[in-house]
């Protein structure tokens, strides 16, 4: 009969296997991969990015839920654009050529990441936050100048979208929609989720985007200007580069 600290050493090491177990099984599922790493790289990039101020700032001066819709909706048409983008790279150029492209961009934007926390300095340049209040503010007094100019075009129905458009969806909800579309496109987050997706699942891809724009876009919608003027730039730039820096190690070293 085995003694209780046999039983124990068993039982332990009956777990340790286990767990071992999962964990490969993890690293060898191409969608969780996909996911996690996806997830990662929204995270890394878009907190205190431009589309998060955004969704910050009209969320202290319009309905949350409709900015937060009006956002994500962008987010996640532009996710599955890329992500479609990348999917089909391979089929058209070479795998090979393909992932190391993409390992080659997660290094640029590490380094480049870096290099604008460390050693760029400029103390006449704005800060992303001043920027979007810049442009939203000039955007609010544009819309205020011509109101009376749409309000005459709508009254003659002379531009029939515009006015389909205004009655299935709220003013708010389409000027989130656009300057968050119009924010990502050529985004770092963007670029890294076309070469993510020409090297990994394209579904966990798409699906880890989504959800790590949906918990940022959250966190900017909830926590308003008050979370926007806490973030510091330079640690989010930081964090950003090594998590790019650490995907491009990682997908060097496993290969295409």
């Amino acid at each position: 009969m085995a003694s209780p600290a046999a039983a124990t050493a068993a039982g332990t090491a009956a777990v340790e296997v286990a767990a071992q177990q999962i964990a490969n099984s993890v690293l060898h599922n191409r969608f969780l991969v996909g996911l996690f790493k996806s997830l990662g790289v929204i995270l890394a990039s878009e907190i205190g990015d431009k589309t998060f101020f955004i969704a910050a700032i009209m969320a202290m001066r319009n309905p949350r839920m409709t900015v937060f819709a009006g956002a994500m909706g962008a987010l996640a048409v532009m996710t599955v654009l890329s992500a479609a983008l990348g999917w089909a790279a391979p089929n058209l150029i070479s795998k090979t050529y393909t992932h190391y492209a993409a390992v080659a961009l997660f290094f640029f934007f590490g380094l480049k990441s870096l290099y604008d926390a460390f050693l760029k300095k400029d103390d006449n340049e704005e800060s992303e936050l001043e920027q979007v209040e810049h442009e939203l503010s000039d955007l609010n007094k544009k819309n205020a100048s011509t109101g009376k100019d749409m309000k005459d075009l709508e009254k003659k129905k002379t531009n029939f979208m515009v006015t389909l458009l205004g009655m299935i969806f709220s003013q708010i909800f389409l000027k989130s929609f656009t300057l968050t579309f119009l924010a990502e496109w050529g985004d770092r987050s963007q670029i890294a989720t076309i070469g993510l997706a020409a090297s990994e699942d394209v579904f966990g891809v798409t699906i880890g985007g989504i959800l790590g724009h949906g918990v940022c876009t959250g966190a900017a919608v909830l926590g308003g200007r008050h979370l926007a003027t806490h973030i510091n730039e330079q640690s989010v730039a930081v964090f950003g580069g090594v998590m790019f820096l650490l995907f491009g190690a990682h997908a060097l070293w496993t290969g295409p």
